[in-house]
């Protein structure tokens, strides 16, 4: 296992340097083969890290999902927990999301509770993550799940207050999240207006299926995309995605 702060002293490198950063989403839902075909693409492609999780996850599934990610991949494996079942030690570290946009108690602190005695004893790496649903166009998994609605796609202000209020709360890094199978990723209008005044890293995803549309993301102030279900209907996305940020990143430093 690595050390408590790990992910986060990871983005204050890639900060420092000026360069961004790509994550895959592995649902395990999608199976044994598909998992370690983008396993092998996200090793292939130095991926940046990799984030496990969905909506509907067992214990048995997520064990046996890290057990095929850790044996072909070796960067970063982060849990993005879908409920307080979902802790597993052959992982580095967990996103510990708090449903931010939404007002069910259960996914702002209720299920924080249940794992929090499990997680404490763990030697995971805790990133406190404030987590935003934005509208993607349509419902999503997450929202179904959560009973909560998503913040409108054409309120930035909103977005922002509520990025705010998770960096002042305490919180270490902000995720932005059209969700699974979005038609439409988040603006740049809206990642723009958060990025003004947020200081925490921005993790952004949903809906990022081009090398263009990716581009605009990472200009518009994202330290990290995430990639998710465009990767299940093209696992080229993976390759096209990071040259994209290795090409940004080294435009930046020259």
């Amino acid at each position: 296992m690595i050390s408590d702060n790990y992910l986060l002293d990871t983005f204050a490198t890639l900060k420092k340097h000026q360069k961004k950063a790509l994550a895959v989403l592995i649902d395990p839902d999608q199976g044994a083969e598909a998992v370690l075909n983008t396993a092998q693409l996200c090793q292939l492609h130095a991926v940046d890290f990799i984030f496990v999780g969905g909506s509907l996850i067992t214990d048995g599934i997520l064990k046996d999902t890290l057990k095929i990610i850790k044996q072909n991949y070796f960067g970063l494996v982060y849990i993005f927990p879908g409920n307080e079942l979902m802790i597993d030690e052959q992982a580095d570290g967990i996103l510990l999301l708090s449903l931010l946009s939404g007002r069910n108690p259960e996914f702002l602190i209720g299920k924080h509770v249940v794992a929090a005695p499990n997680l404490i004893k763990s030697k995971l790496d805790i990133v406190p993550t404030a987590y935003l649903l934005i509208d993607g166009g349509k419902e999503t998994s997450v929202s179904y799940i959560s009973n909560t609605k998503p913040i409108p796609a054409d309120k930035p202000d909103i977005a922002l207050a509520t990025a705010l209020a998770g960096q002042l709360l305490g919180l270490r890094c902000l995720y932005m999240d059209a969700g699974s199978g979005a038609r439409q990723s988040i603006s740049v209008q809206m990642i723009q207006k958060v990025k003004s005044q947020i200081k925490i890293p921005i993790i952004i995803g949903g809906g990022i299926k081009t090398a263009e549309k990716a581009l605009d993301i990472y200009k518009a102030g994202a330290d990290v995309i995430v990639i998710g279900n465009g990767v299940e209907d093209n696992q080229s996305l993976i390759a096209i995605i990071s040259q994209v940020k290795n090409s940004i990143s080294e435009s930046v430093a020259i």
